[in-house]
């Protein structure tokens, strides 16, 4: 007697098997449903917890089909005790890629206003940089951002990014940054008033950023306030040192570096 099968959908109605991938931390997925893109934290009782790049958790069903990977559909899947890890992340969110050779650099580069702008670019973001082929200089000042875009003469294969402190419409540092603007130069600036102010209180044990009156030096004033030696130096080495990882920045922060990034690396 011949055997048939209890499925009678026709083949071409069936759904195309997808890969199944398991769910290692770091993994990095989109849920096609909501659009929320983040890496995998933790994956346990048929579910997945997705971390976005502003540390937004999302919990997510393990459904099939239910996630897209690179923009293909996958299932995911719990990993197998023991299995290999996943590359884990860069400091600044990004999965990072182990073994990768930094990049020739770019004609296009990167300025940040000050030294400790610079180091605390190269500390969160300088694994991506690297790779990207980005290359960051710091300014002394504003007062000389006219004469660096007119040495660097930015065009389509030069683009050139500028991160300034404190940029507030209608102050000096807003009328030069205007002034320089343009299709292939980008100025971007954070509401602080130093890049101190950048990282969040809570990462320093902190409660909050001293007010400083004006008239008063306020890199020296926030170290007597809070009780520090009055050693800008030191000081922010003690400051550095609490940042590990992009969730250790404001968004307003984060979102300029990021830009600029994008900007000087679009083809």
């Amino acid at each position: 007697m011949r055997q048939y099968s209890a499925d009678l959908t026709p083949p071409w109605k069936k759904p195309k098997p997808v890969p199944e991938v398991a769910a290692e931390p770091g993994l990095v997925v989109e849920e096609p449903g909501t659009g929320f893109c983040g890496a995998v934290i933790r994956c346990e009782a048929g579910t997945v917890t997705l971390e976005d790049r502003f540390g937004k958790h999302r919990v997510f069903p393990m459904e099939p089909r239910g996630f897209l990977l690179e923009g293909r559909v996958v299932t995911l899947v719990r990993p197998a005790p023991g299995g290999p890890a996943r590359p884990t992340r860069t400091a600044s969110g990004s999965v990072a890629v182990p073994g990768a050779r930094a990049r020739v650099a770019r004609a296009g580069r990167i300025y940040v206003e000050g030294r400790h702008d610079a180091e605390l670019v190269e500390k969160v973001w300088g694994d991506d940089l690297r790779i990207e082929g980005v290359v960051v200089e710091y300014l002394e000042g504003v007062d000389d951002l006219p004469s660096i875009v007119s040495e660097f003469a930015p065009g389509p294969d030069a683009r050139l990014g500028v991160l300034v402190d404190h940029l507030v419409p209608g102050s000096k540092e807003w009328r030069i940054a205007q002034s320089v603007t343009s299709e292939h130069a980008l100025v971007v600036g954070h509401p602080y008033i130093d890049i101190w102010e950048a990282v969040k209180p809570s990462s320093l044990g902190i409660g909050a950023w001293p007010r400083i009156p004006r008239g008063q030096d306020w890199k020296t004033g926030v170290c007597r306030a809070l009780g520090w030696p009055e050693n800008t130096g030191a000081a922010w080495q003690r400051i550095l040192s609490g940042v590990h990882s992009y969730k250790d920045l404001e968004p307003e922060l984060l979102g300029r570096v990021e830009e600029l990034i994008d900007f000087v690396t679009a083809p």
